[in-house]
């Protein structure tokens, strides 16, 4: 059997899995290696370490081809520089990268037309239309985009408690629930840890904003409906690639829209209000995606 590796690289995780599309013999997780712009050669050795941590359970030292779907892999000189990076750590015999989303696409429908609509550390909307041509919307940064992420979940939380304590907005569970998150003792300790922290960290603290909107805090719970609002337009911006009458399956993915979490549902009602989308309620695999392509790479 011939053996390749599939790696999904987040902002929060990454995911390695060793075999083959019929068969997992090894799999690792390890912190997220998102690509910082201009930055891709830092992304290297988390990458690495967590594939020979997948290799070794696998019992190999290498794979015939990898595959690397990374989070901020948009473009090419990026690619590029992890891709000959990666060479050098002779981890396989043929290594590609690519975007998270695309690998995120593959695991959901393969190479049939479909959106895959996806929120962690960021969001972005990615499809495949009837000719095979890819198309995305957002993914632009947490700068420019990311709306509905976890990142835009923790901003607005974190915006929600200032205003709770100037008193330019209602009182909130998040005051709570955000100092016990970043473990500040109050407000103004909250307002410098705000200070320094990187979008990943803010976008750490939006579980605890789905946990105070899922027990039923007003302010927290129009922040997830905002946020769905901001993912369906996301998914809708893409339909203009789509025959006018096509219907389009849809899946959503991603840490905040995981089963159970209340942005999951509010999503899927604000997609409902678009008829031609043919929403599958479940859970896709990226890595497994990055699998199909590393055994595709091996007939190249």
């Amino acid at each position: 059997m011939r053996i390749v590796t599939g790696v999904d690289v987040g902002g929060t995780q990454t995911t390695v899995l060793v075999g083959s599309t019929e068969s997992i013999s090894g799999q690792a997780t390890g912190p997220g290696a998102a690509i910082r712009p201009g930055r891709a050669l830092a992304s290297v050795g988390p990458i690495a370490e967590c594939v020979r941590h997948a290799l070794a359970r696998a019992g190999v030292l290498r794979s015939e081809a990898l595959v690397i779907g990374a989070a901020g892999a948009g473009h090419a000189s990026e690619r590029g520089e992890l891709a000959q990076a990666m060479r050098s750590e002779d981890l396989a015999g043929r290594v590609r990268v690519t975007t998270d989303l695309e690998i995120a696409l593959v695991a959901a429908f393969g190479s049939q037309p479909g959106i895959v609509l996806s929120a962690g550390t960021g969001s972005a909307a990615v499809g495949r239309d009837s000719t095979g041509s890819i198309h995305r919307s957002g993914g632009h940064g947490w700068q420019m985009g990311d709306e509905g992420s976890g990142y835009a979940l923790g901003r607005a939380g974190l915006g929600a408690v200032s205003q709770a304590e100037d008193g330019r907005g209602p009182a909130t569970a998040l005051t709570e629930g955000l100092l016990e998150a970043t473990r500040c003792r109050d407000v103004r300790a909250l307002v410098r840890w705000a200070s320094t922290a990187t979008p990943g960290a803010v976008a750490s603290v939006a579980q605890a904003v789905l946990k105070a909107a899922a027990a039923g805090d007003e302010v927290a719970s129009a922040i997830v409906d905002q946020a769905a609002q901001d993912l369906a337009r996301l998914a809708e911006s893409l339909l203009r690639h789509f025959g006018a009458d096509e219907a389009v399956p849809l899946v959503l993915h991603g840490g905040v829209l995981r089963a159970g979490q209340p942005l999951r549902q509010a999503t899927l009602a604000a997609l409902s209000s678009t008829a031609r989308f043919l929403v599958e309620d479940r859970t896709i695999e990226p890595a497994r995606g990055a699998l199909v392509l590393a055994e595709a790479l091996l007939e190249e």
